[in-house]
């Protein structure tokens, strides 16, 4: 046989395979308690938890890769049946069924489940979102095992999307709070926890040679294919680079996030296998330096092994410790296949053993874990919604108002012609334009953060409610002539809470009513509006309990289908409801532990805000005037409606007044008197019913056509200026009297803000509630966004 021949089928010895390796997202949920806000149907409830890769190209959706429950259920109990559940067929994490009873019910869930989401190949860092979806199914009708959890999936009743953007997928941990919708109130404490993590090793298998192909020619060609994946020219090397730079920053992201729950929780995190583990190839990470609360275990080798890996030039990688220490492109690159791959492998180490020693760690101490989670989502609330809100510092128009009689220094008073210009101009129409120019500079922005996104908000930004806040501080009061002149402020040399918001209030949210002070008795009276129903406050109401889990609350019912008669009957009505409701639980705490001191806040909408405060006019709520706390007035026609420039509402009332003869409504329009000044109005402006409020926060909207702009924000209406006949003067009486009291020194600082909240109505379309302004009106039921940006970014107003 000729020697060449002999070559092609002599035997050769197998090219060593190229190690592969491929990344995997590791995002866990865990999810601690279940609690019921507001769920209007009794029954069994479960949540159901998949997730997928935003874009959708990817089709591979994250599949559950473990469960872990923290603490047994008492399968025993009516309350729960059955276990928690993985469907591979459409890759979910289904919680054991609930049956939830009451409102304000709690249902322990202490799981933690891990999803594993795979890449697509070549294309780590992520540059897709990922979307965990939750789920509320829900059944009224008890079955037995598998029909009932069958009949649960067949009836999901709510939906909680969230996104983790690119810049998270590399690590995060968060506090994730869930609530469904406005019709399925709830609150599910829970956590996402995200890392990278290397799936694991594989050598490609070679291919079985045919009859007819010689051996020497599949070696070759076995070998070729699987460099072919490795290398792929500098495609591939770049690709491998990029993996191994993820790697390392997503364990030095572990690393830190580690040691920042360490200090926070102040419990010690056990790195000695760690250290001890790391083998040959140690790359170095700071976090690891001068840290007390991790576990001491001859750090000093490794900070000697940085020190020296620094002062080496940094043209290598492997340092003569068996440290690798790089941080730049051209050190990556240099590097061989062989060091590539030995990196590669050492990070999917690392970072496996350091993911599980985190769920480890939190396992432990999983309730200090999410409490700190909450505080600090809690302070980050205001950075992200400030997108939504717009904090103004302006000048109220005090200097226009006039001096009692002196009705002929009005054109001193008004200036020159750029003020009469002014003048001219609807507040409400500028607020609006205001907003909607806010609103066209949110859809240029570019929202490009690690935060988890909730998509009720962050789904369609341009849909949320723009809110612009003006807080205003102390003016001059009353002079000893008793006429009213406010001067301009100065608000730049005022300290404003919308600049340096109150940190430690925000930290007091934390999570349970067991860490406030019970010896407080916080009481919050909703008030609704005219034909309003009890519930009708509800969203807001749902708000305030999560600020302040251990208030007390009244949904004043007393004057439901009541709201047309005269407005000192429904006053008298409120007055002995909330005496009632308040004796009651003064006398149950006083039986109990005591208290210290109260906290009494109102909130209204329309017209329950008259009602409050001629209910603040009762002797018999003299007592507690001392402890008014907050009042939130949601669209108040403080004013009445002296000065309307909604027609077609004007005609509405006004055949309510002939049709209906509503007492509530002749005192609106001041028609209750043929005098002015004996009309119901002028004389509640003259009552001190606002005087006593500690902080003071008017809703108003420029889109609301119901209520006049300038009465819910108590504000001037320029209309008054230019009538010079006696309803001027009573109008400028009574906005004085309001702001007087606003305005009244204290011992404790007041707080007052107007808030203009500028609603998204387009998905209304063109229709009557929409012309006559009623939309924006009762969107402040149906919505809870601003409040929720109010409230969370105030929150020491409203606990």
């Amino acid at each position: 046989m000729p020697p060449t021949k002999r070559l092609l089928y002599a035997k050769q010895e197998p090219r060593k395979q190229p190690v592969m390796f491929e990344p995997v997202q590791e995002i866990a949920i865990y999810m601690h308690r279940f609690h019921n806000l507001d769920l209007f149907q009794q029954g069994w409830y479960q949540i159901k938890i998949t997730m997928r890769w935003e874009d959708g190209r990817n089709t591979s959706p994250g599949t559950p890769a473990r469960v872990v429950q923290y603490e047994a259920l008492d399968l025993g109990s009516d309350d729960i049946i059955g276990i928690w559940r993985i469907d591979d067929k459409e890759n979910s994490f289904s919680t054991q069924p609930f049956r939830i009873k009451y409102a304000r019910q709690d249902v322990l869930l202490s799981v933690m489940i891990s999803f594993n989401i795979p890449f697509r190949k070549f294309e780590v860092p992520a540059t897709s979102a990922v979307i965990l979806k939750f789920e509320l199914l829900y059944t009224s009708i008890l079955e037995n095992g598998n029909d009932f959890q069958a009949s649960l999936e067949a009836l999901p009743s709510a939906v909680h999307e969230f996104r983790i953007p690119p810049k998270g997928l590399l690590g995060l941990h968060s506090y994730l709070p869930v609530h469904f919708d406005t019709y399925h109130a709830v609150l599910v404490d829970s956590s996402v926890h995200v890392t990278l993590l290397k799936a694991g090793a594989y050598t490609p298998p070679k291919k079985v040679s045919s009859d007819t192909l010689r051996v020497g020619d599949a070696a070759r060609e076995n070998c070729d294919k699987s460099n072919q994946v490795l290398d792929q020219g500098a495609y591939g090397d770049s690709k491998q680079i990029s993996l191994l730079k993820a790697l390392l920053i997503a364990r030095d992201i572990l690393l830190e996030e580690l040691q920042k729950l360490s200090k926070a929780i102040g419990q010690k995190v056990d790195l000695t296998d760690f250290i001890s583990n790391m083998g040959e190839s140690k790359l170095i990470s700071p976090y690891l330096l001068g840290d007390p609360n991790m576990a001491s275990i001859g750090l000093s080798n490794v900070t000697m092994g940085m020190k020296n890996a620094a002062s080496e030039p940094q043209n290598s990688f492997e340092k003569p410790n068996g440290s690798f220490y790089f941080r730049s492109d051209e050190v990556l690159q240099s590097l061989t296949k062989e060091n590539l791959s030995s990196a590669f492998l050492s990070m999917g180490n690392q970072l496996s053993f350091l993911w599980n020693v985190f769920l480890k760690f939190h396992r432990a101490n999983k309730t200090k874990i999410l409490e700190f989670l909450r505080d600090a989502w809690a302070n980050d609330r205001r950075a992200e919604w400030s997108i939504w809100m717009v904090y103004s510092k302006v000048h109220m128009p005090h200097h226009y108002l006039r001096s009692g009689n002196d009705l002929s220094s009005q054109h001193s008073v008004r200036g020159g012609v750029s003020i009469a210009k002014k003048l001219n101009d609807d507040p409400a129409e500028s607020a609006q334009a205001r907003a909607e120019l806010h609103r066209r500079s949110i859809a240029q922005m570019r929202i490009n953060n690690r935060s988890v996104q909730d998509m009720h908000i962050f789904g369609d930004p341009l849909r949320v409610p723009v809110l612009i806040v003006e807080r205003v501080t102390n003016a001059p009061f009353r002079t000893t002539s008793g006429n009213s002149y406010f001067s301009s402020l100065n608000l730049s040399d005022t300290p404003s809470i919308l600049i340096e918001p109150n940190i430690m209030a925000v930290k007091r949210l934390s999570a349970a009513g067991t860490h406030r002070n019970d010896r407080v008795l916080r009481v919050v009276v909703f008030v609704h509006g005219f034909q309003g129903h009890h519930l009708d406050l509800r969203l807001v109401r749902n708000q305030w309990l999560l600020i302040d889990p251990g208030a007390e609350f009244l949904m004043s019912a007393v004057n439901e289908e009541k709201t047309s008669g005269d407005f000192r009957e429904m006053g008298s009505r409120l007055a002995e409801e909330v005496t009632s409701f308040l004796k009651k639980k003064i006398d149950r705490m006083s039986r109990s532990e005591g208290f210290r001191n109260i906290k009494l806040s109102f909130v209204g909408h329309s017209i329950g805000n008259i009602i409050i405060r001629t209910a603040l006019t009762e002797l018999v709520m003299e007592p507690f005037l001392k402890y008014l706390y907050t009042y939130l007035s949601m669209s108040g026609p403080h004013l009445g409606y002296l000065y309307c420039p909604n027609s077609l509402f004007n005609s509405g009332l006004w055949l309510l007044k002939k049709l209906k003869g509503s007492q509530c409504i002749h005192q609106l329009t001041f028609t209750d008197d043929s005098d002015l000044q004996n009309t119901f109005f002028y004389k509640l402006c003259k009552r001190n019913t606002l005087e006593n409020f500690k902080n003071i926060i008017l809703l108003s909207s420029p889109q609301d056509g119901y209520v006049p702009y300038h009465s819910a924000r108590i504000e001037l209406c320029h209309a008054s200026l230019w009538d010079y006949s006696k309803k001027g003067k009573i109008f400028m009486e009574m906005l004085s009297n309001c702001l007087d009291q606003i305005c009244s020194p204290s011992s404790e600082r007041r707080t007052f803000m107007r808030c203009d909240v500028n609603f998204d109505t387009s998905s209304h379309g063109k229709n009557l509630d929409t012309f006559i302004g009623r939309a924006a009106h009762i969107e402040f039921l149906e919505t809870d966004i601003f409040a929720r940006f109010l409230m969370w970014s105030f929150p020491e107003l409203f606990q």
